[in-house]
C-alpha cells in the first residue's frame, strides 16, 4: 500500500483530498504545516484555529495527523524575499514562492523522510505522466484553477505530488464535505497571504518597511496628492490611493500607473483604459520551465500577468537561458499583439499551451503604450 503524506491546512478542500485518497486505498497521514509566529496570538493569524479544524477532520476521516513547524524555512525562503521586493517597489506573489520552497519543498523533504510515496495537496490542479516527463495541468474549476501558482515546480516535485480534488469543481468538493460531515464544509477559503492570514496589509507592511511619503503626480506633473511610501501601492491599484474624487472634473477613477523610486514619486493617471496602464511587452527573468525546457521563441503559448487575469495572447521570443557566470538570470520576453492591463513588476507571467501551464518567471520590466 502507498502512503501518502498531505497537507492539511484546516480548509474543506485539503480535507476533501484526505477523504478522497483514504478512499482510493492509500494510507493517509495528514500533516500540519505552522508557517508563521511572529503574531501567532493576533485576530488575523489563524492557524491555531486552522490546526483544530484539521484535526476535526482528521478525525472524522479517520487518519492521523501531525504537525510540523516550518515558520524558520518560510521565513528565510519566502518572507524574505516578499520584503525585499516590495522595498524594491516591486509587488510579488508570495503564494508563487510558498509552493516551490515550502509545500514542495520543505514540506516534500519532511514527508520523504516520513516514508511517503507522494504528498498530496488540496490545489486546483492536475499532473499527467508522459512519455516525456510529468505536465501540470489547469485545474478543471475554472474559477478554481491554481496551475498559476505552481508554475516554478520542477519534474522531480511533480512525480511525487497528488492533487486529488484537481479534476472536480468546486460545489462538488463541498458537497462530498457535507455528505461525509465534515466539520469544515463551510468554512470560507482563505484569501490572506499564505500562511499568514487575512489582515489590514498596508498596516502589516509597514510593521517591516519603512514609510517614505513622497508627491502623488498626474501625468502633466502637476501634485495631487502625497503617497505614503511606494511599497504601499501597486501598480492598476484603483481604491486607497488616497486624492480622493475627480481633480479635474472628467469623473474617471485615478489609478497607479508607474513608480518612480529614483524621484519616490508615484504616477497615477485616469481611466482604466489609459495607456500607461496598457502593457504591449514585458521581460520576466528568474524563469522556470516545468519540463525542463524553455519553449521554443515564436510558440503559440498564452499567459497569465497575475492570477486573476484571464489568458492573453502573446509571442515568446529572446529566450536567454541562466548562465554560471550570473550575467543572465534566465529571461525571456513577451510581446502582446492585444495589450495586458497593468501587467506589474514582481508577479508571475505564466505561460500555457492549452491547458498544460509550461513555467514562467517574474515580471521584471514592462513596456507600456505611450
Amino acid at each position: 500500500m502507498h502512503t501518502v503524506v498531505i497537507g492539511m491546512s484546516g480548509g474543506v478542500d485539503s480535507a476533501v483530498s484526505a477523504w478522497l485518497l483514504k478512499q482510493a486505498g492509500y494510507e493517509v497521514i495528514g500533516l500540519f504545516m505552522k508557517n508563521w509566529e511572529d503574531d501567532d496570538d493576533s485576530e488575523y493569524c489563524s492557524s491555531r484555529q486552522d490546526f483544530l479544524d484539521a484535526a476535526s477532520a482528521a478525525d472524522v476521516i479517520g487518519i492521523d495527523l501531525e504537525a510540523v513547524n516550518f515558520a524558520r524555512e518560510y521565513k528565510e525562503r519566502v518572507f524574505s524575499d516578499f520584503l525585499r521586493e516590495y522595498s524594491a517597489g516591486r509587488t510579488p506573489n508570495p503564494d508563487v514562492l510558498c509552493n516551490a520552497e515550502i509545500k514542495f519543498n520543505a514540506f516534500l523533504d519532511h514527508a520523504m523522510a516520513m516514508g511517503a510515496d507522494h504528498i498530496a495537496t488540496g490545489h486546483y490542479a492536475r499532473v499527467r505522466e508522459t512519455d516525456s516527463g510529468f505536465e501540470l495541468l489547469r485545474g478543471l474549476d475554472p474559477g478554481k484553477d491554481q496551475s498559476y501558482f505552481l508554475h516554478r515546480l520542477n519534474q522531480a516535485q511533480l512525480s511525487r505530488a497528488v492533487f486529488p480534488v484537481g479534476g472536480m469543481l468546486k460545489r462538488d468538493v463541498r458537497r462530498i464535505a457535507h455528505e461525509i460531515g465534515l466539520p469544515v464544509a463551510d468554512k470560507k477559503d482563505s484569501t490572506g497571504i499564505c500562511f499568514i492570514g487575512e489582515r489590514p496589509f498596508r498596516e502589516f507592511l509597514n510593521r517591516y518597511l519603512p514609510a517614505h511619503p513622497g508627491p502623488i503626480r498626474r501625468p502633466d506633473g502637476k501634485v495631487v496628492g502625497e503617497h505614503m511610501g511606494l511599497s504601499f501601492y501597486t501598480l492598476g491599484q484603483r481604491k486607497g490611493i488616497g486624492i480622493g474624487g475627480s481633480r479635474d472634473g472628467s469623473g474617471e477613477p485615478w489609478f497607479v500607473a508607474r513608480k518612480d523610486l529614483a524621484a519616490n514619486t508615484l504616477w497615477v493617471v485616469q481611466g482604466h483604459d489609459h495607456p500607461w496602464l496598457r502593457t504591449d511587452a514585458l521581460t520576466a527573468v528568474h524563469a522556470s520551465w516545468i519540463s525542463g525546457r524553455a519553449p521554443e521563441p515564436g510558440a503559440a503559448v498564452t499567459v497569465k500577468t497575475r492570477y486573476r487575469a484571464p489568458d492573453g495572447s502573446c509571442r515568446i521570443d529572446a529566450v536567454r537561458p541562466a548562465d554560471a557566470a550570473g550575467r543572465c538570470t534566465g529571461e525571456f520576453d513577451l510581446f502582446f499583439p492585444e495589450p495586458q492591463w497593468a501587467a506589474t513588476p514582481g508577479q508571475s507571467a505564466v505561460l500555457y499551451a492549452g491547458e498544460t501551464c509550461l513555467g514562467g518567471g517574474f515580471i521584471d520590466r514592462v513596456r507600456c503604450e505611450e
